[in-house]
């Protein structure tokens, strides 16, 4: 009764509601209208696909397998990129959070810290005006998980994947660092190791943060159209990873 409780809701709550009315306006434009109507079958459909977690979940599937976080570690310096941040929202010990992506990432470094004490490089600055300077909120997160104030090197200006690595790049030219610990997540991976070696760098990765299990099981929810489909995600990543030559 669970799962057919949320199947029913998935239909009575957008987007779901939405593409039903749309299916039900292309049933009654056919009998009159059979060019629009096929037309607008056309694009439900195609919101309906692009909403549905089966869909969704595979995609992001298919970037996150791509690696694997390595048995040993050989890098000189951990690389954490930012990926989200409320910039006055109340936490422990100052305004700020990191979205969710940019916490399992962060807990991924401050692990990887206890294992290695290489020191850290966070990279990521305020993406919007109502968005938090990641590093900064990153750093006093790390401090608090018993990362050594020191052994934290702050970029702050990195808007975007790009910027991410030029701006490590000049960091780590300074500080004589050649051998980067890539942190971020597993569906972000392929394209930021394409940006820092168009950068000049050459990166062990350390996927963290995924979405799906490796293993992917079809069930009816899996077919109900919902807001937190994964599709945008990964064609977002999936454009970038092509339009790449575009943005150097």
């Amino acid at each position: 009764m669970l799962y057919i409780t949320k199947f029913i809701y998935g239909f009575l709550l957008p987007p779901g509601i939405f593409i039903l009315l749309l299916l039900g306006l292309s049933i009654w434009l056919y009998r009159q209208h059979r060019w629009e109507a096929k037309c607008l079958f056309i694009i439900t459909m195609g919101l309906y696909v692009s909403s549905i977690p089966y869909v969704g979940d595979r995609l992001i599937h298919s970037l996150e397998k791509r690696y694997e976080p390595p048995h040993e570690l050989y890098g000189d310096v951990i690389v954490m990129l930012g990926g989200g941040a409320t910039s006055d929202t109340p936490d422990i010990t100052g305004p700020g959070h990191l979205s969710g992506s940019a916490a399992n990432r962060l807990l991924t470094a401050a692990r990887l810290y206890r294992e290695t004490e290489l020191p850290i490089i966070v990279s990521g600055g305020s993406v919007f005006s109502d968005t938090g300077i990641e590093a900064e909120i990153a750093k006093r997160q790390l401090i608090d998980l018993g990362v050594p104030k020191d052994r934290i090197i702050t970029e702050t200006k990195s808007l975007n994947t790009k910027q991410n690595a030029l701006n490590t790049k000049a960091i780590m030219d300074r500080l004589k660092l050649k051998h980067p610990i890539l942190v971020t997540s597993a569906f972000h991976m392929e394209r930021s190791i394409l940006n820092f070696e168009r950068a000049g760098m050459k990166v062990q990765p350390y996927p963290t943060d995924y979405k799906k299990s490796f293993e992917l099981r079809a069930h009816a929810n899996n077919f109900v159209p919902t807001g937190s489909s994964y599709t945008g995600m990964a064609m977002k990543e999936y454009l970038g990873i092509l339009t790449l030559p575009l943005q150097w």
